[in-house]
């Protein structure tokens, strides 16, 4: 399933001020795969996404996009190497439309037909946005915020799209809905990023996966090997 380094990061370190949050992380992502990052509140996950798109400038390592060192590179240049990130909360403007929202996701592109042709593509996929197309993000429920959240990703064309806590909130319907959706995202050709609370649903839709613990990567592999291990299910499903 997997093909060329869509995404390499080396020994990244990172933080905010005077609080130091990665310490030498390493993850990569291969052209279509999807990875799931997992690990408890606050161990730097959010960090590490907010690097992995250029929000959050790097203090030590490198991060490689196709082959391309990114280290430096602005957020608007990994959206322009093909890179589109999800954030925590899903971060939508909400007194602009449902339309104007998924548009936003586009606004370095220039193709004005096939701009509405995704449009069409991201209402095919859910179908709740094009009834609520008119309708305030702010409006919509929290499914389907993430659903817009998304579907804004997939305006910007990614190769790979960054979700940062894709369920966080959400009912389980709604969660197995999006999974799905993910699914058929990837199916498509874009490799996914996911950070990711519920870990058992994120290393059933994940094809490798590493553990996150206080800013450090303490364990990777295969999803079904980490879900199989007894150390992840006791520490983190509470499985024996």
């Amino acid at each position: 399933m997997s093909g060329e380094l869509a995404f390499l990061a080396s020994d990244v370190e990172a933080g905010y001020g005077d609080v130091q949050v990665l310490w030498g992380v390493s993850i990569e992502v291969r052209a279509g795969e999807i990875v799931c990052i997992v690990g408890s509140n606050g161990v730097g996950k959010s960090t590490f996404m907010r690097c992995a798109s250029g929000l959050l400038p790097l203090r030590a390592g490198t991060i490689a996009i196709d082959g391309v060192d990114m280290s430096t590179a602005s957020s608007a240049d990994f959206v322009r190497a093909g890179v589109a990130h999800v954030p925590e909360g899903r971060r939508l403007f909400s007194a602009m439309s449902v339309r104007d929202n998924l548009l936003m996701g586009a606004y370095l592109r220039e193709d004005k037909a096939e701009i509405e042709a995704d449009l069409e593509k991201v209402y095919a996929s859910f179908p709740i946005l094009a009834e609520r197309r008119k309708q305030d993000a702010g409006t919509l429920s929290g499914g389907e915020q993430q659903m817009c959240a998304i579907g804004r990703g997939m305006m910007a064309r990614p190769r790979l799209l960054l979700i940062d806590e894709l369920s966080l909130g959400l009912a389980p319907r709604i969660v197995d809905l999006l999974s799905d959706q993910l699914r058929v995202i990837n199916e498509q050709g874009v490799a996914v990023l996911l950070v990711e609370q519920d870990v058992m649903n994120a290393l059933e839709l994940a094809d490798r996966a590493y553990v996150i613990d206080r800013g450090r990567v303490t364990a990777s592999g295969e999803a079904a090997e980490l879900a199989a291990d007894p150390r992840i299910r006791e520490a983190y499903m509470g499985l024996a």
